[in-house]
């Protein structure tokens, strides 16, 4: 794992909460986004855990290259803010998961392991803005507004639906009585349907078409 923050307090920090986790091993750590990018590309770490506001290179711009050369690296992004632009402007750098520096320590330690799995994270606050965007009709900006929902087959609309209301692989097919692979397959199926990078963008698609709550 890689951790990227400007301010070597915070690293201490991120590293202590990461320690009481056995399955999880820092491999590198970055002052700014330049030296984040250089760390991923060579240490290769599943999960990078990078600050938006670092200089020489931010981590938006950092997570966005890493995305892009590293498409097997995961990347939490980490914040003192909350607002709505920068959880857009994450979701569209590629990062697969959103955390506030504020959160519980418990929330980063459940958020690696699921990005590592090749999910998607958002702390309980920030998927609380999205969702409640969503639901008055709006998404932040900058997220995209794309929903093809007829490319979809009748299963693959109910397992979006459950995906936008924050279901898990293993719940989703507990429900649709379906074998967990079957549903990562669905998932996979999905995402290059709609064009979209990873399962937040595919929640936000499915509530802005309208099909959570009424597909289920």
């Amino acid at each position: 794992m890689l951790v990227a923050d400007d301010e070597a307090m915070v690293r201490a920090g991120v590293r202590a909460v990461l320690a009481r986790d056995p399955g999880i091993e820092v491999v590198a750590e970055a002052a700014d986004g330049h030296e984040a990018v250089g760390a991923a590309r060579e240490h290769r770490p599943a999960v990078a855990l990078v600050d938006i506001q670092m200089p020489r290179l931010d981590g938006i711009a950092a997570a966005a290259r890493i995305y892009r050369d590293l498409p097997d690296t995961a990347v939490i992004m980490l914040t003192t803010f909350g607002e709505d632009r920068f959880i857009a402007q994450a979701l569209k750098a590629g990062a697969s998961g959103f955390l506030l520096k504020a959160d519980d320590p418990r929330e980063l330690l459940s958020g690696v392991h699921a990005v590592a799995a090749g999910g998607a994270y958002l702390s309980p606050r920030v998927a609380a803005r999205v969702i409640s965007g969503l639901r008055a009709g709006r998404l932040p900006d900058g997220v995209p507004s794309r929903h093809p929902m007829d490319r979809l087959t009748g299963r693959e609309r109910a397992v979006l639906a459950l995906l936008g209301a924050g279901w898990s692989n293993a719940e989703i097919a507990a429900r649709l009585n379906l074998v967990e692979g079957t549903v990562k397959a669905h998932v996979s199926a999905i995402l290059g349907k709609l064009g979209m990078r990873n399962r937040v963008e595919a929640a936000i698609a499915a509530w802005e078409a309208g099909i959570v709550g009424r597909d289920r």
